[in-house]
């Protein structure tokens, strides 16, 4: 039996690196002493969000940063024994999209480009083009951001590709059309829920999801950051203010355990999916 100590973050990170910086080395430093092996942190912790969704400023979006530079590299030296997922503004070329890392001390375990791409998101990012898993010390890991794991597709190419635990990276904004005046009554709130636990359930993997906190711009973050297991059940959460889920799991047991009689991967019928691969299905 390995149990590892999870910790999702819900927290407001804005445009200043440095700060965030900072910020990240303070709770890093504080949960390693609380003996946290995996952390999950919000999409754009470093440089923060655009502040439109529907019309962007490119001019004016996030700083993005080079993929191996000196920030990526501080975080690997803060980060230490911890596998930590960070999502940031990535810089190729004249190109930024918007990206997520995981690492550790001794370096990138993995990347992601998001794929998926709501409203007017393509005005600031390029999007990327694969889901990949990747091994870590906390056991083979794959990472989705913001509006992928809307798409069941995102994490099932994951769990196909081995994935034990999915980190879902969010800067995740209350509904744009038609905000509630409470925020547990959000559309978006209800939605982030469902995907959460959808995702985890219908993969019977483990879900770590993190969010942004505050406002950006005309978004209002949704926080809401959680641990869920495979069953799809919610071991930890946050509520829409900042803190930490955080939840001791045996990943390879409580997978086990939810595979013991249905196991999803090995059952589906995939000769019976004549359009999933079409780009607009069924008509």
């Amino acid at each position: 039996m390995t149990v590892i100590r999870i910790a999702a973050v819900a927290a407001h990170f804005g445009a200043d690196i440095a700060r965030s910086l900072d910020k990240l080395a303070a709770i890093i430093e504080r949960l390693a002493a609380d003996g946290v092996n995996l952390l999950v942190l919000p999409d754009a912790t470093l440089g923060g969000y655009i502040g439109d969704l529907r019309h962007p400023d490119p001019a004016s979006g996030p700083e993005a940063i080079d993929p191996d530079g000196p920030e990526i590299r501080l975080l690997c030296r803060t980060a230490g024994d911890m596998v930590v997922c960070v999502g940031y503004a990535e810089r190729a070329g004249a190109v930024r999209y918007n990206a997520a890392v995981c690492l550790t001390g001794d370096g990138v375990l993995g990347r992601h480009r998001k794929v998926h791409q709501p409203a007017g998101e393509h005005l600031a990012y390029a999007a990327g083009d694969r889901f990949s898993a990747f091994d870590t010390p906390v056991g083979r890991l794959g990472m989705l951001i913001d509006y992928d794991k809307t798409f069941p597709e995102s994490a099932r190419t994951l769990a196909l590709d081995g994935a034990r635990v999915i980190a879902a990276l969010s800067a995740w904004p209350a509904s744009i059309t038609d905000r509630a005046s409470r925020m547990p009554n959000d559309r978006q709130a209800r939605l982030f829920d469902l995907y959460d636990q959808a995702r985890a359930a219908e993969n019977q993997v483990v879900l770590v999801s993190s969010n942004q906190t505050g406002v950006t711009g005309s978004l209002r973050f949704l926080g809401q950051a959680k641990v869920v297991g495979p069953g799809g059940e919610i071991l930890a959460r946050t509520w829409s203010k900042g803190g930490l889920a955080v939840a001791d799991v045996d990943v390879d047991a409580e997978i086990e355990r939810a595979r013991r009689v249905l196991r999803h991967l090995e059952e589906r019928r995939t000769d019976a999916y004549h359009n999933l691969t079409s780009e607009k299905g069924a008509h």
